[in-house]
């Protein structure tokens, strides 16, 4: 691996990976269009396409998960964009049109979950849907749609974490990041002579760790007790894997007055609050005192448990 980098180079040097020339945009017809939203909104498509196919499969009307996106992709965006100005102010206060910037990145994935939650429950109550089951419907296209958005920090150089030489470490050239990411443990790591930061690929970490909650997910939506529990499943999974990976970003936004990262206590309330209900749940299942869920025809024929060739859309026992 060289010692100096181009502007545009990425490197993971202990697996021998060189990729030069890695743009943040790219130019059609004259307009410069961001790698960041293209893939934002790649995972947005995949996660709404995998909802429309969870919807089929289980007897739901399709449309209500189109009509549910329109309203869903706005306020997500909106909420995303809220809670990363919030707790990054001091990036904004001087110039308050950067906040409808957004091309840069600037959007946090909790707000945006939490937009997308809010607006689920307001539009479950209009068309008197249940909630609960739109969202075991969703989630799996939630976390789908995450997997893919974390490439999008990929391309923009940002949720990167500490200094490492562990397997995975990644080279970025200093003049491709903002300086607020360098930590001082970073900047003690730069070698002489050499332009770059080493340090973890954290969107990386992320990215997998969804991607293994996604087959969880998909493993459990065939078999799930009642409605909300894959929801509570993906807080569970998600917060304990945010909750881990976001103790080594450099870009942590921080509680106003503290040094402790809002995303890490809120990963850690949400994955212990959804394994409370859960557990919770689940005893009144046993009890009798829930009503327990069975699966529609469709359901069982995707996993394998029904050979029926009829239809019949969820209802409880």
């Amino acid at each position: 691996m060289q010692d100096w980098m181009d502007a545009t180079d990425i490197a993971f040097p202990h697996l021998g990976i060189y990729l030069e020339n890695v743009p943040k945009n790219f130019t059609v017809f004259g307009f410069t269009i961001a790698f960041y939203g293209v893939i934002i909104g790649l995972g947005v498509l995949a996660g709404l396409l995998m909802a429309v196919r969870n919807a089929r499969i289980t007897g739901q009307n399709p449309d209500d998960y189109w009509d549910f996106a329109i309203y869903a992709i706005i306020f997500s965006i909106i909420g995303a964009r809220i809670y990363y100005v919030v707790f990054a102010w001091d990036r904004y206060k001087d110039d308050l049109l950067s906040i409808f910037n957004i091309r840069n990145g600037g959007l946090a994935i909790y707000g945006a979950v939490i937009g997308a939650f809010t607006t689920l429950f307001l539009y479950a109550a209009v068309k008197h849907r249940n909630p609960f089951q739109m969202g075991d419907t969703a989630v799996p296209g939630l976390i789908l749609g995450q997997v893919i958005g974390r490439w999008g920090n990929f391309m923009n150089r940002e949720a990167f974490g500490q200094y490492t030489d562990n397997l995975f470490a990644m080279r970025l050239p200093l003049e491709a990041v903002r300086s607020s990411d360098i930590s001082q443990s970073i900047s003690e790591h730069i070698l002489p002579g050499t332009n770059y930061i080493q340090v973890h690929p954290t969107f990386l970490y992320e990215s997998v760790w969804n991607l293994l909650i996604f087959f969880l997910l998909m493993f459990f939506y065939k078999r799930k007790k009642f409605h909300g529990e894959i929801c509570l499943l993906y807080f569970a999974g998600y917060g304990l894997g945010r909750f881990l990976i976001e103790g080594l970003r450099t870009d942590q936004l921080l509680i106003p007055g503290t040094y402790v990262a809002v995303s890490q206590v809120l990963s850690l309330v949400l994955c212990l609050a959804a394994l409370s209900a859960s557990l919770i749940l689940r005893r009144l299942l046993r009890q009798g005192k829930l009503p327990r869920l069975r699966l529609d025809v469709e359901t069982q024929k995707a996993s394998g448990t029904c050979k029926d060739s009829g239809t019949q859309k969820d209802s409880e026992e």
